[in-house]
């Protein structure tokens, strides 16, 4: 399962130390301006070595088109890319070869595949999620023409969590700090945090919320194809994401019935409204008009700069510690994926809705 979405589609390919990351998106609408600079934005967004809260591997990731865009527009035909590797450390992987890392893929890949790539992960890096941004900044500007905007930032660093809610937010201030939080006095704790647990040589979690304004009415299947199990989903395949609800989500079990539910009225315009949003903009796993937003757990990354107990490929216990360069806390670089799988579940409902 290389391939993600129904209508619009990213076939993702490439290791973390392999020669490139690319993917191949069809069923792009034609017609949609590429903005190559947004695109490259989205990438910068993510890619390592941006921050001291990142990892310091040093990559361009220049995307490089291959096909499906003609005079700057996409032609409807498959879109090619790929993102050449060019700081790849294999050697700081020797050690792995034969181990497994606690909490990594490196066991189950083997059990799985009886084969594997060490170097960086493979094809379990991270790094695999380069194609999934360049298909969702595709997927924005594609949205964008109907006015949907979405929007992701950190909302928790381990206890650390930002309490307004999303209407005293500027989100412009969003980009103001590496660890993308748009709370500044709270993004400030959450960087002392990270860089705190950094010169430990540990990793920490957080949370991620998401939100999707301008989403029509009517996006969803009323029974398998719900627009929220979609979005959790995609969510839930990026790497160490480990929860997503949605609307009030857990929260909402200690509330009764008449507290949370969204009481509807008529807008000024004639159209129909809800005076609250605790459904998260879906009911009955359709979109409902109002904003659409959610939240994503990450766990701690597992890759830790100190000794760890394992066992080998021969099952013998054995002592592992891990070189490299690596992510303390994967929330910075997160955001614009949680963001991009956001972008092409909702286009790719979107465009369902009119098949």
């Amino acid at each position: 399962m290389n391939t993600f979405g129904n209508i619009f589609r990213l076939t993702s390919f490439g290791e973390s130390h392999g020669e490139a990351i690319g993917g191949v998106i069809d069923g792009c609408p034609a017609g949609i301006f590429i903005d190559k600079e947004f695109i490259q934005n989205e990438l910068d967004r993510r890619k390592p070595g941006q921050s001291d809260l990142t990892t310091s591997r040093k990559e361009p990731d220049q995307v490089e088109f291959l096909s499906g865009i003609y005079e700057g527009k996409t032609t409807g035909t498959p879109i090619g890319f790929i993102v050449r590797n060019n700081n790849q450390h294999s050697s700081d992987y020797d050690n792995l070869k034969d181990v497994f890392r606690p909490s990594h893929a490196d066991y189950t890949y083997q059990q799985k595949y009886g084969h594997r790539d060490h170097r960086g992960g493979g094809r379990s890096s991270a790094r695999e999620t380069i194609a999934r941004v360049v298909g969702g900044a595709i997927a924005k500007l594609a949205l964008k023409e109907s006015g949907i905007v979405i929007t992701a930032y950190t909302s928790q660093v381990g206890s650390i969590r930002l309490e307004k809610p999303d209407a005293e937010l500027d989100f412009n201030a969003i980009e103001q700090t590496p660890v993308r939080c748009p709370d500044l006095e709270t993004a400030r704790q959450m960087i002392e945090r990270i860089q705190q647990i950094k010169a430990e040589g540990d990793t920490i979690g957080g949370v991620i919320t998401c939100v999707c304004r301008g989403v029509p009415a009517g996006l969803g299947e009323p029974v398998f194809g719900k627009l929220h199990a979609a979005l959790g989903s995609a969510m839930l395949s990026i790497n160490a994401a480990k929860g997503f609800e949605y609307g009030l989500g857990f929260e909402g079990v200690q509330y009764k019935g008449s507290e949370v539910n969204d009481l509807f009225y008529r807008k000024p315009d004639g159209s129909a409204g809800t005076k609250t949003n605790h459904s998260g903009g879906i009911q009955g796993g359709i979109s409902n008009g109002e904003p659409v937003y959610f939240r994503v757990a990450f766990k701690p990354v597992a890759t830790l700069l100190m000794e760890q107990p394992t066992i080998d490929r021969s099952g013998n216990e054995t002592v592992v510690k891990v070189k490299g360069r690596h992510d303390p806390c994967v929330l910075p670089r997160a955001v614009p994926i949680v963001e991009a799988m956001a972008a092409m579940t909702i286009l790719d409902y979107k465009l369902l809705a009119k098949a």
